[in-house]
Parts: C-alpha cells; structure tokens; sequence
C-alpha cells in the first residue's frame, strides 16, 4: 500500500503529553482502525482537519517532512531532549513501506544532530533501526495478548506477536525498548489476565501503563476506578521486580469505588465510531 500525499508549513513542536518532550507527525491519519475510540481521530475531526473515519483510514504523508526538519533542527536543537514519533499518527504504518522509509530518514536526520527519538506504533519495527542511535528508544502498544480482540479493536494494525517479536529482535540487537499498554480494557471488554501480558513483555526497557478514556462501556465499567487501581499496582510491582522503568498515566489511579461486578457484558461488535 501507498499513502496519499500532503504538505505542511512546520513539524517538530513542544507537546503537552506528560511523558514527551518534542514531536512530530509527518503523517495524517492512520489506517489501524481502532475502535478505542481513537483520541488523534476524534481530535482532527472536532477542528475540521478530518470528516469521517473513512477519510482518517486513508492515511496521507508528508512529502516536505525532510526540507521542514533541515530548516528547524538548527533553530531547535539547543531545546530539544528528544524527539516523539508520533502522538497523533504511527510511524510504521503496518503495511505503509513508505511511511517506514520516511520515518527511518528523518530518525537519521535527527540522530546526526544528537538528537534522540522515542518511537511507539502498533506496526513492525524494522530490524534496520538498530543501525540508527541506541539512545533512541523504540516502543509497540499492547493491551492484549489476544488476537482476537487485536482484530475486533485494532483491525489494520499488526498481528500482536509480529509486534512482540520485532521489538524482541531490537532488544537483543542492544537498541533500548519500551512497551506501552495503553488504552488497557475493562474486564467487560475483555477478561484477561494481566500477570500473562507482563510477563510476555519483561525483556522490554519499560513499560507506561494507562486507562481506557472515551469509550462508553470502559467508563461504565462498574468497579473501574478499583480495577485500574488493582492493575497500576500490579504493573508497579512488576516493573520494580524485573529493573524496569515504569510510568503509570495521570488519571489511571484513583479515588476507590464500588467492587467490580461479575458478570458484564462482552465487547463483541462493538464500534466506537
């Protein structure tokens, strides 16, 4: 597959995210699909930048994204500690050569100007990336280990042990690696056992750990604030155990409620968009 084409008038800026420093997103849209619902989409759309999901799905690239960074890594250098890709978009597009292709040139490019870059995507991280600095630090989302839910939630992304094996080959290759699960599901989304994920994940560098937002079933979860309490925990102590780095988002632990009821419904075709 092939992205469409665009242009912009800048690209690296200071983000708000509580984890990040600087970003950029040389890409519009994504054509994973998820079915969280996907903040990024729900943004671009509230601002008129996207219309319909169809139109988020057909994701465009940005043809300027290497003139935009010669003319700004000069002017920015001094202020950056690193460099996110992406908060609003995936920089390994799964299936998106290249997206891939641009992403690893403009890692190069900023690496040249000491620059590190911090990358998360729910595609295959490239083996080539091992070439580039290993102060960069490469990352996939997982909230699952089953693919069943990855096709019901994730539909375009990549199969979630092909994610887990290319950021194993990255870890063994000496390149620093991290593991985001987030958004994590409800127990009436799915009811699965968090000790298995973790475990699947301990070789990882690090592991940031957050709630589900927007979707209506995941906040009318009863018992959501106690789960996500119980779960936060759980990824602290683990993390200490193995010598990982953890990060547990703002907002994921909370004020105590209700205890988690037993019988909730399943997530079977549902569609938050």
């Amino acid at each position: 597959m092939e992205a469409g084409h665009i242009t912009r008038k800048s690209m690296l800026y200071k983000t708000g995210v509580e984890y990040g420093d600087y970003t950029m997103n040389h890409v519009l849209g994504c054509a994973h699909g998820c079915r969280y619902p996907c903040y990024a989409y729900l943004n671009k759309k509230r601002f008129g930048v996207i219309h319909s999901y169809e139109e988020w799905m057909r994701p465009c690239l940005v043809d300027n994204t290497l003139d935009l960074l010669d003319k700004e890594i000069p002017r920015l250098k001094d202020r950056i500690q690193s460099v996110q890709l992406c908060f609003t978009t995936d920089p390994f597009l799964y299936g998106y050569a290249d997206i891939a292709d641009m992403s690893i040139m403009a890692m190069r490019k900023l690496n040249e100007s000491g620059i590190m870059c911090s990358v998360l995507t729910k595609g295959i991280l490239p083996a080539g990336l091992a070439e580039l600095s290993h102060d960069n630090l490469y990352g996939i989302t997982l909230v699952s280990l089953d693919e069943s839910f990855r096709e019901r939630m994730e539909p375009g992304a990549a199969p979630l042990e092909e994610r887990l094996e290319a950021l194993e080959r990255l870890h063994e290759s000496g390149c620093r690696t991290w593991v985001s699960m987030e958004p994590y599901p409800t127990p009436n989304i799915i009811t699965q056992d968090l000790d298995a994920i973790l475990d699947r994940v301990k070789f990882a560098d690090r592991i940031v750990f957050g709630r589900m937002n927007y979707s209506p079933l995941a906040t009318g979860c009863p018992g959501r604030k106690q789960f996500y309490n119980a779960c936060a925990s759980r990824v602290q102590s683990f993390c200490d155990a193995y010598g990982m780095q953890c990060h547990i988002k703002a907002g994921t632990i909370t004020e105590q409620e209700l205890p988690l009821a037993q019988n909730t419904p399943d997530i079977t075709g549902y569609t938050a968009v």
